[in-house]
């Protein structure tokens, strides 16, 4: 134990520097302006970067809760090291412990057992009546283990770093935007034939999904556990509409707040039809938030329009599989075209004049259009162990936006 909290110790301290060095602030004033739909730079996101093939990413602590937070800390660390614009915020995020997250229904995975390899889900909604078993995820913490894992960390942390304990509800992100949930419960074979088959049953399902995760979100606003760090948005949280992140600032409404939904799972579906059976039982969730982030890997060409049908939309995510000119015809200045390049053209090799030509392309597209414009690096699930990789990929998208831009 004495081992691991000198790591832990030595890693906060290397991070703090980080977090306190002058571009953070700069790097704030940017996206603050970027996402209150000010024209800036196009700025540079990387959300992911094979970490697990980093030499960094191998943790040395023994005790489950500090390793956890030192693979944390070797992260952003190195996440740092790519000189993207990211910001990295002066605490150690802590999440607490539920009592109850989920549907009341076991999905089971069945995985080839190789790391990083595939897995096949056994939907456990496999006749319609299988929608009684489903109980509502309520916000729920486990009070005496979340207490005993803060002190644990701030024994061992708390007077190099700030810690900021997470009180925000379950569901969020992936748990929270419905499509997700749905896919792995019913599965994405069997929710498009639902839509035709048992159109009634596809809504008795969507309504139910809608109204616990109303719920799990009210219950936390109540509780006063939403909290300044609990934006969602897939970028940096800054804007001139919302107040900045605090630690530890709870009792904040979801009006403070960015929200984030996106419909990966519906990506072949119609857009009449992802309007019907989705987005209407996600705007109720989305309005209730400041501004919210819209998309991630999905092709959302075609279904722009059906988006403006929520009135706090601020960033729209833009695919690798969508067309990016019909996109940014339709987005405009309106909202933020978040650009995420094909994470195929750093996966096997770095080729920079590739990179460059690409980027190019995609930045002449974005300025014609007047939009504002940011770039996001994600789902990149190798670099062949390769550490400068996306390091040179930042390099390379730099330089070009600071010749065409």
């Amino acid at each position: 134990m004495k081992k691991d909290i000198e790591i832990i110790r030595q890693l906060a301290q290397s991070y703090l520097e980080i977090c306190n060095e002058d571009i953070q602030d700069k790097r704030r004033s940017l996206w603050r302006k970027h996402n209150s739909l000010k024209m800036t730079r196009p700025l540079i996101y990387t959300r992911a970067f094979a970490w697990k093939e980093m030499p960094e990413s191998q943790c040395k602590c023994e005790n489950p809760l500090f390793r956890e937070h030192e693979e944390k800390l070797r992260k952003k660390i190195f996440w740092h090291s790519l000189d993207d614009d990211s910001i990295f915020e002066p605490w150690l995020e802590m999440g607490v412990v539920f009592k109850f997250s989920g549907w009341g229904i076991n999905i089971a995975k069945h995985s080839t057992g190789e790391l990083g390899g595939a897995y096949k889900t056994d939907y456990p909604l496999k006749s319609l009546d299988d929608i009684t078993k489903m109980r509502a995820p309520l916000h729920e913490i486990d009070e005496a283990e979340t207490a005993k894992n803060l002190s644990m960390l701030q024994d061992a942390v708390g007077d190099v770093i700030m810690i900021n304990l997470d009180r925000g509800p379950a569901c969020r992100m992936w748990t929270g935007d419905i499509s997700t949930d749905l896919g792995h419960l019913r599965g994405i074979e069997n929710i498009m034939m639902d839509m035709m088959d048992n159109p009634q049953w596809m809504h008795e399902i969507l309504a139910f999904m809608r109204d616990g995760i109303m719920q799990n979100h009210e219950m936390a606003e109540a509780a006063g556990d939403w909290g300044l760090c609990a934006h969602q948005n897939q970028a940096m949280p800054y804007s001139e509409e919302l107040r900045d992140p605090v630690p530890n600032a709870n009792g904040v409404k979801r009006s403070e707040l960015w929200g984030y939904m996106a419909a990966q799972e519906y990506t072949l579906i119609s857009p009449a039809m992802h309007d019907e059976f989705l987005l209407q039982y996600q705007l109720p969730i989305l309005k209730k938030f400041g501004l919210v982030a819209y998309g991630c890997c999905e092709d959302l060409t075609r279904k722009i329009d059906m988006l403006r049908q929520i009135p706090n939309l601020r960033r729209i995510a833009v695919s690798p599989f969508a067309d990016l000119k019909k996109c940014a015809e339709q987005i405009g200045s309106d909202y933020i075209l978040s650009y995420r390049p094909n994470p195929a053209e750093i996966a096997e090799t770095l080729n920079p004049d590739r990179v460059r030509t690409s980027i190019k392309h995609a930045l002449e597209i974005c300025k014609a259009n007047g939009c504002h414009t940011d770039i996001t690096l994600k789902d990149v699930e190798t670099v062949q162990g390769n550490p400068d990789r996306v390091r040179e990929w930042v390099k390379e998208v730099r330089a070009a936006i600071d010749k065409d831009w």
